[in-house]
């Protein structure tokens, strides 16, 4: 039997609390991330850029803009959706856009540590690095979570896991 005796509104309700409260760790740093790397054209070095490291730039703030996209469309989706009773439908929805702002936010700061790093390196190393740290956020952000679900989760509970 399950710890909460909730009905479906009622659990979608405290979902889209849960989730909005995540969304909002995710959103700042996203921001935070995208809108420095919205002032990087404008710094005196940026002309002196390789072709190389513009291109590596432009896929990162593509991608920043992106993962932007994905973590504010929740906030969207639920004002246009808000009072026609299908909440329950709209945590699944705002709960993938979520996963998919959190994916592209990966890809963002990855590729931004690589520019970075090209850029105040230049070491064959750079690549080793980021690869750490990403497998640092794919360890952090995914593997222990979901082992944690697999260890923890007990097998008879009938939970559908979205937004949870």
């Amino acid at each position: 039997m399950r710890g909460r005796h909730e009905t479906p509104e009622e659990s979608a309700d405290r979902r889209w609390g849960e989730l909005m409260q995540e969304i909002r760790v995710a959103q700042t740093g996203v921001q935070i991330l995208f809108g420095f790397l919205l002032t990087v054209v404008f710094t005196a070095r940026f002309p002196e850029l390789p072709a190389t490291d513009r291109t590596i730039y432009i896929i990162t703030v593509s991608l920043g803009a992106a993962a932007t996209g994905a973590l504010i469309g929740p906030v969207s989706f639920h004002r246009l959706v808000a009072g026609r009773r299908i909440k329950p439908q709209a945590v699944v929805w705002a709960s993938r856009l979520t996963a998919l702002g959190l994916l592209l936010l990966l890809a963002t700061l990855t590729s931004a540590l690589t520019l970075i790093l090209r850029v105040a390196t230049g070491a064959a190393y750079v690549p080793w690095l980021v690869g750490g740290l990403v497998a640092w956020y794919l360890l952090t952000w995914y593997v222990l979570p979901l082992w944690v679900r697999h260890r923890y989760t007990n097998r008879n509970d009938d939970g559908d896991g979205e937004g949870e």
